[in-house]
Parts: structure tokens; C-alpha cells; sequence
């Protein structure tokens, strides 16, 4: 056994943050969007920073961002910051190039939302367990309940998809750093942008492990969420 290999791998986080959120029509990026008193994006890294089983954390900026310097994070492990890239895929291969500046290529990494402050400890706890024992990568994820259907350009339906084994991707996604970044670039290289890390794994020839979260990670993407994501913080739903 090699010394690397009785080296217990560390586990960092990767937060993506450069993205403006068009669709809350805010005049701040959603990250930013007051929750609680505080912005969205410190009850996330608060969540990943404070949690004792992840060494680091670090969130990747807009080039532009104004906002951050007045975004009161306050965590024991002040995060790593790295400038984003055009497409969140871009952002989340800067932010892993960051982190190997002090990370080893076989420690693990978790890619979370910025926009997804609801996540539970015990979610992070039943990802790590699962993904360590398996050894692939995986995410979070739900399973999915609602009919599912198909439609066309002109938004009339085409089919009804079986739902069995269907489900709601969601994040933190865990993968090795080195694997990660490998696949990440081989996507950027063939000029296929990828809507979250497990893709670009499973392009890859991996394939990840599903772990079933709850329902109340949610992401804020819309107005009415950041009613819902207060509710769950108040009522500790998430805690």
C-alpha cells in the first residue's frame, strides 16, 4: 500500500456563484437576495463551511461582482475565492484549479448551488458516507413523482415518460477532484457545455451514484422560492 493511498482523503467544496439569475428579475444577482436578513449565498457556504466533515470551501465570482465584499460570511474556514468563467461549467473548472493549488488530485470535492441555502447536514453526511463507499462520485438527488410528459416546439405533448427510475438531479455532486477536472476540460475540448458535474462525468464513462436527499434543498430561481427556502430555515426543516 502506497503512502498516498493510507493518506485519508480530504473533502472540499466548490460553490459556483458568478451567475446574475436572470429569471428572479432582481436587481441583484439571486446569491445575493436578502433571506433571513442575509443574503442567500452566506446561509449556503455557512452550511458548507461550518460542517465538520469538509476541510474548505471555495466560491467562484463573477469578475464583476460588487457584492460579495458586503455579503457577511462568517464561518471558522473563511472561503477560497476564484474567478468564474461564461458558463457555470466554466466556473466550476476555475474553481477546481483553485482548489488543487492546495488540495490533492485524489482528495474529494463537493460542487453545490449557490442558490440552494436549505441544505441539510444530514444530506452532506449520507452523500459522503455513500460516495466514499462506492467510490464512483455521486449527488444528491429525488426521486420523481409527478407524471412526466414530452412537448414540442409549439408546447403540445408528444408522449408521457415512464417515470420509474427518473429523478431530480441536485446538488452537492461529489466527485474526486482530478477525475473532475479531466472531464470538465474533455467536455470544454469537445465543445459540449454540461449542465452539472455528474454529465461530464458520465461522459466520461463514469457512472454516478444516486443518493436520495429531501425535497427541501431547493433552488431559488424564482421570486416565491425565497418564501418557501425562508420557511424551511425558520422551522429548522433543513437544519
Amino acid at each position: 500500500m502506497s503512502a498516498e493511498s493510507r493518506t485519508p482523503k480530504r473533502i472540499w467544496a466548490v460553490v459556483p456563484a458568478a451567475g446574475a439569475g436572470q429569471r428572479m428579475g432582481a436587481p441583484v444577482p439571486k446569491q445575493y437576495l436578502p433571506l433571513l436578513g442575509r443574503p442567500v449565498i452566506a446561509h449556503t457556504l455557512e452550511r458548507l463551511a461550518n460542517h465538520p466533515r469538509i476541510d474548505g470551501v471555495v466560491v467562484v465570482l463573477s469578475a464583476d461582482d460588487e457584492w460579495w465584499q458586503d455579503s457577511g460570511i462568517s464561518t471558522a474556514k473563511p472561503p477560497l475565492r476564484a474567478v468564474g468563467g461564461v458558463e457555470r461549467c466554466d466556473s466550476v473548472l476555475n474553481g477546481l484549479q483553485q482548489l488543487a493549488e492546495i488540495a490533492a488530485p485524489g482528495d474529494w470535492v463537493l460542487v453545490h448551488d449557490a442558490a440552494r441555502p436549505c441544505l441539510r447536514d444530514e444530506d452532506i453526511d449520507r452523500l459522503i458516507e455513500a460516495v466514499t463507499k462506492a467510490g464512483d462520485g455521486g449527488l444528491l438527488g429525488i426521486p420523481v413523482r409527478d407524471t412526466m410528459k414530452r412537448t414540442d416546439a409549439f408546447g403540445q405533448i408528444v408522449e408521457t415518460v415512464e417515470r420509474e427510475a427518473l429523478w431530480h438531479a441536485l446538488t452537492p455532486q461529489m466527485f474526486i477532484l482530478a477525475d473532475l477536472q479531466r472531464a470538465l476540460g474533455r467536455a470544454r475540448e469537445q465543445g459540449i457545455t454540461v449542465t452539472d458535474e455528474a454529465q461530464a462525468m458520465e461522459l466520461s464513462g463514469v457512472r454516478p451514484h444516486m443518493v436520495k436527499g429531501h425535497a427541501d434543498n431547493i433552488k431559488i430561481t424564482r421570486p416565491e422560492d425565497l418564501s418557501l427556502a425562508e420557511y424551511y430555515l425558520r422551522s429548522n426543516a433543513c437544519a
